[in-house]
């Protein structure tokens, strides 16, 4: 069976590269579980030679003006822009997410993050503070670049990720190595080529493919400096861990279990709109869906009457159609693990299942070996239920009703995860006051998701350390040098002669 793409090599020193492991992998259409493309996987020889490259590369880049180096990334973002649907056809097919998703946000939210370093860099971002502390004496600081940086991407968001890891790595004055996830490689040799013919010279970004080993290998390399990961808590820890005891600078972003609290004062038609937003958009397949739905016992009739009405409304189907919105989940291992939490929630843990289930969409006969999984709402839940604690990061809604806003908050902080909250309120005070005692890094009111370039975005608890985007999403790329100048002459000694 011919494949629809080429072999995916490796990208480091400007140009592809041949994996010396002689070894390969396949990616594969999620929709239809066909393969996509072979991916060569690195050799530990093949990730050494991406970090040297990336280490030659390092003095000149970190070197370079910083407004020399936001014409780069600008052109890159112009790239981008100019082939986004031709990158998000690519991203549709090795993702599964339907065109009408990948064409409008993935490609044009990752140009925005590039675009908004580039700007801020050209603007004197970079710029140090300068301190009088007397009449003789000055202290000034310096932001220096780290050296080389490893990037681990997601196979939720490809390169939208991947961007959020470069742009500000890159801007900042870094080289970059970075690994695509197993699942979704498809976008990262196109990254890098567009990099290249933006201008950026060689061996600043590099990319190297495979699993867990191969990410493994590269973010306990001696030469890197910094580790950037994005994915599940477990693996999140054992790279922070093993980072940590190297003296690496670390930025986690990693799972969330977060709640959406809907106050009885909310306008229903809203909460609904959000609620489905933060549960199916993408398949459920985001880290920060709003997975526990907090409503008030008062409105349990019209929140469910409404959600049913409105579940019509997502569309599986042909992933270029220009109805759908909804695709499969990204891998057959991923399906059975959402089926198996929603079989867990029917048989054990015994919450009423509102919708959905263990059957598969109604899809053209093409799909039907696909990885599709319904749209499912789980209603009366409790704290305890398995389905309620862990995240199951697919189309699963939990809905838990709740007495008093109060016992919701408390209730919705129960929980060693901290990435996202929200709050659907007419009451503007009400709605801070709640924000302010969620326990998570990234919230929303009377919306939820969008996370804007100028939006810094990052977990609490166990939910990730630092954060991405934003002024302070570039602080996580540089180290700081103060220096004091005295120039009175002479020093200052206690051993004088008495």
């Amino acid at each position: 069976m011919a494949l629809t793409f080429p072999p995916r090599e490796l990208y480091y020193n400007g140009q592809t590269h041949p994996a010396s492991s002689g070894k390969t992998f396949q990616t594969i259409n999620p929709a239809t579980a066909t393969p996509l493309a072979d991916i060569q996987i690195a050799s530990h020889a093949d990730i050494d030679a991406a970090i040297a490259a990336g280490e030659r590369a390092f003095p000149a880049w970190s070197q370079t003006p910083a407004i020399a180096r936001a014409r780069i990334l600008h052109k890159a973002a112009s790239l981008l822009r100019e082939r986004n649907d031709e990158i998000a056809r690519v991203e549709t097919l090795d993702s599964g997410k339907a065109f009408t998703e990948t064409s409008t946000v993935d490609v044009v939210t990752g140009a925005d993050v590039l675009e908004y370093y580039a700007n801020f860099i050209g603007g004197g971002g970079l710029n140090g503070e300068t301190t009088q502390l007397r009449e003789d004496a000055w202290v000034y600081t310096k932001k220096a670049a780290l050296g080389v940086c490893a990037g681990i991407g997601a196979w939720n968001y490809p390169i939208q990720i991947a961007l959020w890891k470069s742009a500000a790595c890159l801007a900042a004055g870094n080289t970059m190595v970075y690994k695509p996830s197993e699942f979704t490689p498809l976008h990262a040799q196109t990254l890098a080529q567009i990099y290249t013919e933006a201008g950026l010279p060689a061996g600043v970004f590099n990319v190297v493919n495979g699993a867990g080993d191969v990410g493994a290998y590269l973010t306990s390399h001696p030469s890197i400096a910094k580790v950037s990961f994005t994915g599940q808590v477990s693996t999140g820890q054992k790279v922070a861990g093993s980072a940590a005891g190297n003296m690496k600078y670390v930025t986690m972003e990693l799972g969330g279990k977060s709640p959406l609290i809907i106050c009885p004062d909310a306008d229903l038609e809203s909460a609904v709109d959000g609620a489905m937003m933060a549960n199916f958009y993408s398949t459920g397949q985001v880290c920060t869906n709003g997975t526990r739905v907090f409503v008030p016992r008062s409105l349990k009739t019209p929140f469910e009457k409404r959600l049913l009405e409105k579940i019509p409304f997502i569309r599986a189907g042909p992933l270029f159609d220009d109805q759908t919105n909804f695709g499969p989940l990204s891998s057959k291992v991923h399906q059975e693990k959402v089926l198996s939490y929603i079989r867990h929630g029917i048989e054990s843990d015994k919450a009423t299942l509102l919708c959905g289930g263990t059957g598969k969409p109604d899809v053209p006969k093409d799909l039907l070996d696909g990885f599709w999984v319904k749209p499912t709402i789980f209603t009366d839940c409790t704290d305890d239920m398995r389905i309620v604690k862990e995240e199951i990061f697919g189309p699963v809604m939990s809905i838990l009703y709740y007495d008093t806003v109060d016992e919701a908050v408390q209730r919705a902080n129960a929980t060693e995860l901290g990435l996202a909250a929200g709050v659907f309120t007419k009451d503007l005070n009400q709605a801070h006051r709640v924000i302010d005692q969620l326990q998570a890094g990234i919230t929303w009111v009377n919306t939820w998701g969008e996370s804007p370039a100028e939006m810094a975005v990052g977990g609490w608890k166990k939910s990730g350390l630092g954060v991405e985007n934003g002024r302070r999403g570039i602080e996580a790329w540089v180290q700081n040098k103060s220096t004091l100048v005295d120039m009175c002459g002479s020093v200052a000694t206690v051993f004088a002669k008495l």
